[in-house]
C-alpha cells in the first residue's frame, strides 16, 4: 500500500463496520463518562465542594476513565477490523468474548504503551526545545510496536511475541508509519477545534461555567479520546495487513492439486 491508502483504508475499515462500532462506543463513552461524573461529584462533596477538590477529581477520574476506555476500543476495532479482513462477520458479543481471550497480553500492551510514553515525555519536557524531538522519538518507538495488537488477536500469541512480530514486520517502515501518526494526530487536532467552543456555548445556556461545564468537557473529552483510539486501531489493523502481504506474501493463495 502507497501512504494515500494507509490514510484512506482506516476510515474504510471503520465504515464496513460502523453500526457495531458506533454501537459499542457509544455505550462505552456514556458509562465511562457517567462514572467519572459521578466520582467527581463524590469527591467534591467529599473537599467541601472546593475548586480545587472538584479540579483534580474531574481530572484524575477522566485519566483514569480514559485509559480504561482506550483498552476497550482497542480490544473491540482490532478483532473486529480483522474480522473485516478476513470477510468474516462478527457481532459485538464475539468481539466482546476475543478481547476477553486476549486481555493479558492486551493489557500488557497497555501498560508498556502508558509507560514508555510517560517516560519518553518526561526526558523531554524539562526543556522546552527537546519537546518536538521526545515526540518524534515517541512516534518512533510507537511506529515499531504499530502491529502487536493486530499481531495478537490474528496469531493468538503473547504481548511478548506480538512484540516482536511487530518490530519485524514494521522493520524499515518506520518512518512511514511515523508519518501516519502525524497525519491522524494532526487531524484530530482539527476536528477537536470546535469542540473547545462547547463549554462557552452550555455557559451561555446554563449560566453556569461549573458542573454544566465540567460534564461536558469529561463527556467530550472521553469522546474524542474514543474516536482517536478508533482510528489508531483501525490504522493498526491496515499497516499489519499490508506488511505481513509485503514481507510474506500473507494475500498469495496456492492452488490445491486435483487429484488425476
Amino acid at each position: 500500500m502507497q501512504f494515500r491508502e494507509l490514510l484512506d483504508l482506516p476510515f474504510a475499515l471503520i465504515q464496513a463496520r460502523i453500526t457495531t462500532l458506533a454501537a459499542m462506543l457509544g455505550i462505552a463513552v456514556a458509562v465511562a463518562a457517567t462514572i467519572s461524573v459521578g466520582v467527581t461529584v463524590f469527591v467534591s462533596i467529599a473537599t467541601g465542594d472546593s475548586d480545587s477538590g472538584t479540579f483534580w477529581g474531574a481530572l484524575l477520574t477522566t485519566l483514569i476513565a480514559a485509559w480504561v476506555l482506550r483498552l476497550f476500543v482497542r480490544g473491540v476495532t482490532v478483532p473486529i477490523g480483522l474480522a473485516v479482513v478476513h470477510r468474516r462477520s462478527m457481532t459485538w458479543r464475539q468481539a466482546l468474548t476475543r478481547m476477553t481471550a486476549q486481555a493479558g497480553p492486551l493489557l500488557g500492551y497497555q501498560a508498556m504503551y502508558t509507560l514508555i510514553g510517560i517516560g519518553v515525555l518526561a526526558i523531554g519536557a524539562p526543556l522546552m526545545f527537546t519537546v518536538p524531538f521526545a515526540v518524534i522519538w515517541l512516534l518512533w518507538l510507537r511506529a515499531r510496536r504499530f502491529a502487536t495488537v493486530p499481531a495478537i488477536f490474528d496469531e493468538s500469541v503473547t504481548y511478548r511475541i506480538g512484540t516482536l512480530r511487530s518490530k519485524l514486520l514494521t522493520f524499515g517502515t518506520q518512518w512511514q508509519l511515523v508519518g501516519l501518526l502525524l497525519y491522524l494526530r494532526g487531524l484530530l487536532i482539527v476536528l477537536i477545534v470546535p469542540l473547545l467552543t462547547l463549554p462557552q456555548f452550555a455557559a451561555g445556556i446554563t449560566g453556569t461555567r461549573r458542573w454544566a461545564v465540567t460534564v461536558l468537557l469529561i463527556t467530550a473529552g472521553l469522546l474524542f479520546i474514543a474516536l482517536a483510539e478508533l482510528v489508531e486501531s483501525a490504522a493498526q489493523v491496515v499497516a499489519y495487513v499490508d506488511r505481513r502481504c509485503r514481507r510474506e506474501g500473507w494475500d498469495i493463495e496456492i492452488p490445491t492439486q486435483g487429484r488425476a
